[in-house]
């Protein structure tokens, strides 16, 4: 790929609901986590480091930043980062959270929230952020369990102007119907991407499409590695060949056959380095060929 500056525009962009942004955003997740992105350093370094992350991805035309409360770990809190680097907020900036699951003072991970416990994380999200309100809000599910009262309660937020935008993340198709039959949906977080597809996941993508639902898969990079990041070893020869073939590194051909699935699906990568974060964006602007997506996609058929 050429060495030009990226811009986070090149893909296009999409509205969530009222809210304009370039399909290629952000996701905070990997700036509260400690590894190889970060090097061997845990002191405040690594801090300053994902602030500058952060405030560069701005630079680069990201509108679109995906959080949580429960994206923390004893050093780093991302939505105390997010707030630090990039508050006051412009108009024009998206900021997308989720609740359900949550975290204790310790770490320790609390899998579901009752519906009553909802207020409690949004305003927690909300107080992080330096906000009065938040833009999109996830509810976050974990199994097919009818997920009505849950949502219900976040409607319920919606009316009172604590939340502009309501989504969901990790759902099944009737999920989304029993959602939609409460209040607007504008996004459906799915893990989703090449090797990495749900037996439903063409329908589920396929539905937001029709109904002009934006598609936000995570771990589109990742894949199996999920939270440690792709492993760049095992990467097949046929997505290594396509690489290539556009002088581009796997995951950002990872990147573009993600997005090349349709025009509302968006991109959401997360990295705490900076040279990974301006090849992340440089992906919104690689074009494959009709016959590589077909091969890339082909890759997946049997993923579970």
């Amino acid at each position: 790929m050429t060495s030009k500056t990226p811009d986070a525009a090149a893909a296009g962009t999409w509205k969530l609901g009222d809210l304009t942004v370039n399909r290629v955003g952000f996701g905070a997740m990997r700036l509260t986590q400690n590894g190889p992105a970060f090097g061997k350093d845990r002191g405040p370094h690594d801090r300053d480091r994902a602030i500058a992350v952060l405030r560069r991805a701005v630079e680069l035309g990201v509108n679109h930043i995906d959080t949580a409360a429960f994206y923390f770990s004893p050093l780093r809190s991302a939505n105390e980062l997010i707030s630090r680097a990039l508050g006051p907020y412009t108009d024009d900036l998206v900021i997308t959270t989720k609740v359900g699951p949550g975290r204790g003072p310790g770490g320790d991970w609390l899998d579901w929230a009752r519906p009553e416990q909802l207020r409690g994380q949004v305003e927690e999200n909300i107080r992080q952020l330096g906000r009065d309100h938040l833009d999109v809000v996830n509810l976050r599910v974990n199994g097919p369990a009818p997920i009505s009262e849950q949502f219900g309660a976040l409607a319920d937020l919606r009316k009172e102007g604590l939340i502009r935008h309501l989504g969901l993340s990790n759902v099944w198709p009737e999920q989304i119907a029993e959602a939609r039959a409460i209040a607007p949906i504008v996004c459906v977080q799915n893990r989703y991407g090449i090797g990495e597809r749900r037996a439903d996941s063409q329908d589920i993508l396929r539905t937001c499409g029709e109904l002009g639902i934006a598609f936000v898969p995570f771990y589109a990079i990742a894949g199996g590695g999920r939270e440690g990041g792709a492993d760049v070893t095992a990467e097949h020869e046929a997505l290594l060949a396509v690489a290539r073939a556009h002088d581009a590194s796997p995951a950002q051909v990872r990147l573009a056959w993600t997005l090349q699935q349709g025009p509302h699906v968006l991109a959401i990568p997360g990295t705490g380095n900076p040279a990974h974060l301006e090849a992340n964006v440089a992906a919104g602007a690689l074009r494959l060929t009709e016959d590589e997506t077909r091969r890339l996609a082909a890759l997946g058929q049997n993923a579970g």
